[in-house]
């Protein structure tokens, strides 16, 4: 996944919303982290992992990972507001899980300790659990990098639409 890209993206879709929102001067990484947090429930929601009660199935593929790109969108706009943008390499995750349920744990464990603790160490741990899931999702990073291109342009629609 090329990363330097997608935070260069970040970036730009940042500085818009903010000035188009008048938030410019203002600390939004508490806010941004919590949006991480619900959109990481969104998804796990729309993969129904947890949901041993409902004979119901998961979401289409593609609802799935468009539900995944908006925690990168997230991840990435912590790492710049952390001044963390210089990390570009993910190192291959490995699990000792094959559970999803367990994998949305770890991710839910690693953004947590991201807010306590705001360290790079933390913020590799964080893509490296949150990259995991993907793998065990079944998604690479061509669908992955695909995905953010496509929901950016949408972010920006929404923007001017007022959303």
């Amino acid at each position: 996944m090329n990363l330097s890209k997608l935070y260069d993206m970040q970036r730009a879709l940042d500085e818009y919303i903010e000035q188009e929102n008048h938030v410019a001067n203002e600390n939004l990484l508490s806010h941004k982290l919590l949006a991480l947090l619900v959109e990481l429930g969104e998804l796990a929601n729309e993969t129904r992992c947890f949901k041993f009660w409902s004979k119901k199935g998961p979401s289409e593929k593609e609802i799935i990972l468009e539900e995944y790109v908006d925690g990168i969108h997230f991840l990435l706009s912590i790492g710049l507001e952390l001044k963390f943008d210089s990390f570009t390499q993910i190192k291959d995750p490995t699990s000792t899980s094959n559970d999803l349920t367990d994998q949305f744990l770890a991710v839910y464990e690693a953004f947590h300790h991201l807010k306590k603790e705001k360290t790079l160490s933390s913020y590799e741990k964080a893509w490296e659990e949150y990259v995991l899931l993907a793998n065990m999702l079944g998604f690479s990073t061509e669908d992955i990098e695909r995905a953010y291109i496509e929901k950016n342009e949408v972010n920006y629609k929404r923007q001017r639409e007022g959303y």
